[in-house]
């Protein structure tokens, strides 16, 4: 790890290492993650031979690997100006994959981040606790544009839950995302973890929206804000979509507060169905575009809130993240045999038929159907009925 207290030659030269594996063209992360495992080290990466190269990524990326990153070395001059002046009252730090302060339930995710850049209050620096608080950790997302009673839902829920110890993890985006992390800021809770964390889109040398300054301040002293993206890094569409199974993965469970059909929230819900972690929704009116999202989820299985004390209780006994299995091994084991599989044949099915075929209730039957929707095995139909799509 780098961090503004630790800055020597051999972090320096880690630090680049890293940055320069993180902002290769076209070398993904899976990819990246290959070198890592055949090297052992950031900077054993980038002494590999031909061969061991070749072992891990394809000829193209080999060739993006060969040449420097665009605008190269400016990116680690910015990065080690950020780590040696943090703002008052702040650290700044560049954790990356594997090292102790790397969040262990992002590790039990598919996709981790390669690196996490990270700003947050000194106190939480020097207690010599774990930064990230899985699992007493709670995503809230929602709407941009919501509701009155969106916004007052998440603040009053996100104050409630923080007052018992759970961290709020969003995004910083407008709505209900702001509406979450203000109400958690507002929590007397007494104990070491941040009350909130913001993963945003871009470097942490920015904010996005520009009207949350105050806000990201706010957060920094109080909890933390992290991204996954470089320094200099502006908002981009494509990042907010990928920031999300970070949001999903650093919590036991997400709430949908509003959300319209096509909202981002749903990714960040199905991301984190599977992760293994629970899904949460808040009911609303059946005439209001944004609680339709809300309800689609609720229909698929997630549980539905009204108070704080929904959430506890279903998160109580939660010690570690669920692995969850690769989709490729998992719809082979659920193929074999799930016996919903066996139950809905190759014809289409509605869910009075299979209940009674299977015994199981209607809620049960949407959880276990929504699951294997999310895996592909499943698809859900006009009319109410459900089909089992034949693998290759």
């Amino acid at each position: 790890m780098v961090t503004s207290s630790a800055l020597n030659a051999h972090h320096d030269a880690e630090g680049a290492a890293w940055l320069r594996l993180l902002m290769t063209p076209g070398l993904s992360r899976s990819a990246a993650r290959r070198l890592l495992a055949k090297a052992g080290s950031a900077q054993q990466v980038w002494l590999l031979s031909d061969t061991d190269l070749r072992e891990c990524v394809t000829q193209v990326q080999a060739q993006a690997f060969a040449a420097l990153p665009p605008k190269w070395p400016e990116p680690v001059e910015r990065l080690q100006q950020w780590l040696s002046t943090p703002a008052a009252d702040c650290f700044h730090a560049m954790v990356p994959l594997g090292h102790a302060q790397y969040p262990e339930a992002l590790l039990q995710t598919e996709d981790p981040p390669l690196l996490l850049f990270v700003q947050g209050p000194l106190s939480l620096q020097q207690s010599g606790q774990p930064w990230f608080p899985y699992p007493q950790s709670l995503a809230m997302v929602g709407s941009r544009n919501p509701s009155a009673q969106g916004i007052v839902n998440a603040r009053e829920m996100a104050q409630a839950l923080a007052q018992q110890g759970l961290c709020i993890v969003s995004g910083l985006a407008l709505g209900i995302d702001a509406a979450a992390h203000e109400g958690a800021l507002k929590a007397s809770y007494s104990g070491t973890a941040p009350l909130t964390i913001a993963v945003v889109g871009t470097g942490l040398d920015q904010v996005y929206p520009r009207a949350h300054q105050a806000l990201a301040g706010q957060i920094a002293r109080n909890g933390l804000v992290i991204s996954e993206y470089p320094l200099g890094s502006e908002p981009r569409p494509h990042h907010f979509p990928q920031r999300n199974r970070i949001i999903s993965g650093l919590s036991q469970g997400t709430l949908v507060v509003e959300a319209t059909l096509k909202s981002g929230s749903l990714i960040t819900a199905r991301l984190a169905s599977e992760q293994g972690r629970e899904v949460f929704a808040i009911p609303g009116s059946i005439h209001a575009p944004q609680a339709k999202g809300c309800h689609a989820l609720l229909r698929q299985g997630a549980k539905l809130v009204e108070t704080a004390a929904d959430i506890l209780e279903e998160l109580q006994g939660i010690k570690q993240p669920v692995a969850p299995t690769h989709k490729a091994q998992a719809a082979i084991n659920t193929e074999a045999k799930n016996p919903l599989i066996q139950a809905l044949g190759h014809d289409p099915m509605t869910l009075e038929t299979l209940s009674e075929r299977t015994g199981w209730d209607a809620a049960q039957l949407q959880a276990q159907l929504m699951e294997l929707e999310l895996d592909g095995l499943v698809a859900r139909l006009p009319g109410g009925f459900y089909q089992h799509i034949t693998r290759s």
